[in-house]
């Protein structure tokens, strides 16, 4: 099977059978569209990544980037590849025409961007922060900004990042000490926002520093001081800022003077190795734009509105960064599972006993392969449908009607920590048992499953760490606005069961996903019974571990009834077989996964003290 083909076909399944995403092309808005449109568009992604990016994944790990202390060194191959994915026009995939752009679902575009990830999360992390940096920037920024910032991060000509934490705040972002300080007379009228100078630090910055591109754009969270010269105290005092490492003017031709942000040093990590990772120092005075200390920024939006503009951004870096887990995942499966149809160890036992004259099976063959094999294929191929739901959801959202919009709204809002913290988690467990399948070879770097792993591990801390997803959907998400977006989610979910019950091999799932859904929404109860936030909020993590797996059921669910409608529609050969493998993988997650949400709900029910009261001297 060539380069990413299971995932394809997966993909096909969900987008067509199950999404039915050629609809989408019924909307003005991707009226030239069409399912062979959409098709093409893959077909150049899995090329690109084909061809690209999967020969030199391994060679990104083994060669990280390199800082001499004037400028940091890539291997040629990652340079090669991010600047014949932005020639291919993928970078605009989903913006308008006239910028350049393909105008495609988000639907379409998650899915054939899902093959760089197959091929190389590491070298394709620049990319992701880019989309989603001028994005933020067509929502939130002024015309110019468009025009000069994002227009040419869509073009592939400048990349992005987005620098929030900070060394001594992390994930505390009410902490962070960067200062943003108004530049002198006529800085208010500057034709690219407001300007002022930054100075401080920012650590954890991917994409940070490179040459891929000719300029690199720094969306900055910052607090302006007050007239007392002192910073606001937490989030309400963030603002958000544009600052590019290179100065330009406003036709977005660059000037040639260089501003004041300059790489403190690279972090060498466990993964990810061929996207940058850097601590970066605004306004040391290393270069002196104007002839003085201090970097030039310029403000997005209005001053103390900087998270609520970032958000846009982080909200979808979190769906992208579950959609790289799950490619991750999906990337070990392929192996594991080539290696097992070709790997001969063991003979089956009989009842007589094995017999050793016999020649030795492939180890697909053994039951507990099998278990592995069933396990990781529930988990990556759910994880995509999750991912490719919330996608059709953004494109509900965008071009849907009132009604639509605002559902798919609260929808995402719920769904989101989940996108994000599942795939990062299971797909984890799903490469970690891509390594079991190989046994000894798993754990050499003569195969790819253990790069797998390593790039995953660093999933769960991305873009909000697991404790944190789990804060958000326990603290807010389900709780806010009456829960209101939990009773979104419970209605849709209640139309799959309904038709599920009528489907006489998938109801007794649909009894058994109904007692979960049910089981869920009187522990969000409980959790919340006493109104104090220490209570309900102490065993979060167990909390959306029972969520996402609910969630997945539904996803499973939904798939099993598409692929089973398909076999009565009198599908057979190959196809039959495919479709058989949906319902077997529905088969595993209900008998063996969703059993595992009542021991996580226990915990959550009684509010368990044990993590609260467990005493620092103990430890």
């Amino acid at each position: 099977m060539g380069f990413a083909e299971h995932y394809r076909r997966h993909a096909e399944f969900v987008l067509h059978d199950w999404l039915q995403v050629e609809r989408l092309a019924e909307r003005p808005r991707f009226a030239e569209h069409s399912r062979e449109t959409f098709s093409a568009v893959l077909d150049l992604a899995q090329r690109l990544a084909r061809e690209r990016f999967a020969p030199f994944n391994r060679l990104a790990d083994t060669e990280e980037p390199t800082f001499d202390g004037e400028r940091v060194h890539l291997p040629q191959p990652t340079v090669e590849a991010m600047r014949a994915y932005a020639a291919s026009g993928l970078l605009a995939a989903m913006e308008d025409e006239a910028l350049g752009g393909l105008q495609l679902p988000c639907t379409v575009a998650m899915a054939a961007n899902a093959f760089i990830s197959h091929a190389s999360v590491g070298m394709g992390g620049y990319a992701m922060l880019t989309r989603g940096n001028a994005g933020l920037l067509m929502a939130h920024g002024t015309p110019a900004q468009q025009r000069v910032f994002a227009a040419n991060e869509f073009a592939g000509r400048w990349f992005g990042t987005m620098c929030l934490s900070e060394p001594q705040a992390g994930s505390s972002l009410s902490d962070i000490t960067t200062r943003a300080e108004p530049d002198g007379e006529g800085a208010e009228r500057d034709p690219l926002g407001p300007r002022h100078r930054l100075r401080g630090h920012k650590m954890w910055i991917s994409a940070g520093e490179h040459e891929i591109t000719e300029n690199i754009v720094h969306l900055v969270l910052a607090k302006i001081p007050g007239a007392d010269g002192r910073l606001v105290p937490g989030v309400r005092g963030i603002s958000l800022f544009i600052c590019p490492k290179w100065l330009v003017d406003d036709q977005g031709a660059l000037t040639g003077e260089r501003n004041d942000v300059a790489l403190a040093g690279l972090n060498h990590k466990l993964g990810y190795r061929g996207t940058t990772n850097t601590l970066l120092n605004f306004g040391e005075g290393r270069f002196r734009p104007g002839g003085k200390a201090g970097a030039v920024a310029y403000l997005v939006g209005r001053p103390g509105e900087g998270l609520k503009a970032m958000f846009h951004m982080m909200n979808e870096a979190r769906i992208g960064v579950g959609l790289g887990a799950t490619m991750l995942g999906y990337a070990g499966y392929d192996a594991s599972l080539d290696y097992a149809r070709q790997r001969p160890q063991g003979r089956p036992a009989t009842p007589a006993g094995k017999d050793p004259t016999q020649p030795q099976v492939p180890i697909v063959q053994h039951a507990d392969v099998r278990r592995m094999l069933l396990a990781q294929k529930a988990y990556v191929e759910g994880a995509v449908a999750l991912e490719l739901y919330c996608a059709r959801l953004v494109d509900e959202q965008d071009t849907g009607d009132a009604g639509a919009k605002a559902e798919a709204g609260l929808l995402l809002e719920v769904l989101t920590p989940i996108a994000k913290s599942w795939p990062s988690e299971w797909c984890l467990e799903a490469n970690s048992l891509a390594i079991q399948v190989l046994g000894g070879y798993g754990y050499t770097r003569d195969f790819p499953v253990e790069q797998h792993w390593r790039d995953n591990r660093l999933n769960m801390i991305h873009e909000g760490t697991h404790g944190i997803q789990a804060l958000d959907l326990l603290g807010r998400k389900v709780v806010m606005n009456g829960g209101e977006g939990l009773s979104v989610l419970a209605h849709r979910v209640s139309q799959t069961l309904a038709r599920a019950g009528q489907c006489a091999p998938l109801a007794d799932d649909a009894n058994r996903l109904a007692a979960a859904l049910q089981r869920l929404g009187a522990v969000t109860k409980a959790a919340w019974s006493t109104g104090v936030p220490a209570e309900a909020l102490g065993n979060a993590v167990p909390y959306l571990q029972a969520f996402g797996h609910t969630v997945l059921a539904w996803i499973w669910l939904e798939l099993a009834l598409t692929a089973q409608a398909a076999l009565d529609g009198g599908a057979t050969g190959g196809d039959a077989d495919f479709l058989r493998g949906k319902l077997a993988a529905k088969d595993y997650f209900f008998r063996h996964e969703l059993p595992k949400c009542e021991p996580w709900l226990q915990v959550v029910a009684a509010r368990d003290a044990t993590t609260r009261e467990v005493q620092d001297a103990w430890l």
